[in-house]
Protein backbone atom coordinates (compact mmCIF):
# COMPACT_ATOMS: atom_id res chain seq x y z
CA UNK A 1 0.00 0.00 0.00
CA UNK A 2 1.32 3.47 -0.97
CA UNK A 3 2.06 5.89 1.65
CA UNK A 4 -0.55 8.71 0.24
CA UNK A 5 -3.19 5.39 0.06
CA UNK A 6 -2.41 4.54 3.62
CA UNK A 7 -2.54 8.32 5.06
CA UNK A 8 -6.45 8.24 3.19
CA UNK A 9 -7.35 5.43 4.88
CA UNK A 10 -6.13 6.24 8.41
CA UNK A 11 -7.84 9.71 7.92
CA UNK A 12 -11.28 7.87 7.29
CA UNK A 13 -10.88 5.64 9.77
CA UNK A 14 -10.94 9.11 12.09
CA UNK A 15 -13.61 10.35 10.52
CA UNK A 16 -16.98 10.16 12.07
CA UNK A 17 -19.70 8.01 10.75
CA UNK A 18 -21.66 10.45 10.06
CA UNK A 19 -19.64 12.33 7.16
CA UNK A 20 -18.57 9.38 5.59
CA UNK A 21 -21.87 9.49 3.82
CA UNK A 22 -20.22 12.87 2.00
CA UNK A 23 -17.00 11.51 1.26
CA UNK A 24 -18.48 8.48 -0.25
CA UNK A 25 -20.32 10.86 -2.79
CA UNK A 26 -17.19 12.53 -3.77
CA UNK A 27 -15.20 9.41 -4.34
CA UNK A 28 -18.59 8.13 -6.26
CA UNK A 29 -18.52 11.13 -8.26
CA UNK A 30 -14.06 11.21 -8.79
CA UNK A 31 -14.61 7.14 -9.82
CA UNK A 32 -17.91 8.14 -12.66
CA UNK A 33 -15.26 10.91 -14.07
CA UNK A 34 -12.58 8.60 -14.45
CA UNK A 35 -14.88 5.85 -16.02
CA UNK A 36 -16.72 8.54 -18.17
CA UNK A 37 -13.10 9.57 -19.58
CA UNK A 38 -12.56 5.69 -20.47
CA UNK A 39 -15.44 5.28 -22.01
CA UNK A 40 -14.60 8.17 -24.30
CA UNK A 41 -11.64 6.82 -25.13
CA UNK A 42 -13.39 3.48 -25.86
CA UNK A 43 -15.87 5.12 -27.64
CA UNK A 44 -13.50 6.80 -30.22
CA UNK A 45 -11.42 3.94 -30.73
CA UNK A 46 -14.42 2.54 -31.89
CA UNK A 47 -15.49 4.90 -34.35
CA UNK A 48 -12.14 4.86 -35.47
CA UNK A 49 -12.61 1.20 -36.35
CA UNK A 50 -16.02 1.82 -37.89
CA UNK A 51 -14.23 4.03 -40.31
CA UNK A 52 -11.84 1.48 -41.22
CA UNK A 53 -14.34 -0.92 -41.62
CA UNK A 54 -15.40 -2.15 -45.78
CA UNK A 55 -17.33 -4.73 -47.26
CA UNK A 56 -15.49 -7.83 -48.31
CA UNK A 57 -16.60 -9.73 -50.86
CA UNK A 58 -18.41 -13.10 -51.17
CA UNK A 59 -15.45 -15.10 -50.27
CA UNK A 60 -15.32 -18.98 -51.59
CA UNK A 61 -13.07 -20.55 -48.63
CA UNK A 62 -11.79 -23.68 -50.34
CA UNK A 63 -10.82 -21.55 -52.88
CA UNK A 64 -8.72 -19.41 -50.61
CA UNK A 65 -7.13 -22.27 -48.67
CA UNK A 66 -6.49 -23.87 -52.22
CA UNK A 67 -4.30 -20.74 -53.26
CA UNK A 68 -3.41 -20.10 -49.50
CA UNK A 69 -1.19 -23.71 -49.72
CA UNK A 70 -0.56 -23.36 -53.21
CA UNK A 71 1.76 -20.16 -52.63
CA UNK A 72 2.84 -21.40 -49.22
CA UNK A 73 3.57 -25.32 -49.89
CA UNK A 74 3.53 -25.33 -53.57
CA UNK A 75 0.64 -27.79 -53.27
CA UNK A 76 -3.28 -27.08 -53.99
CA UNK A 77 -4.67 -30.41 -52.80
CA UNK A 78 -3.87 -32.70 -50.31
CA UNK A 79 -6.31 -35.26 -50.25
Amino acid sequence: MTALRKNAMDLLEKMPEDKLYYIFQIMQGVNGLYGAETQLAKDKAFEELECLRRKVPELDCDKELENYREEKYGIADIS
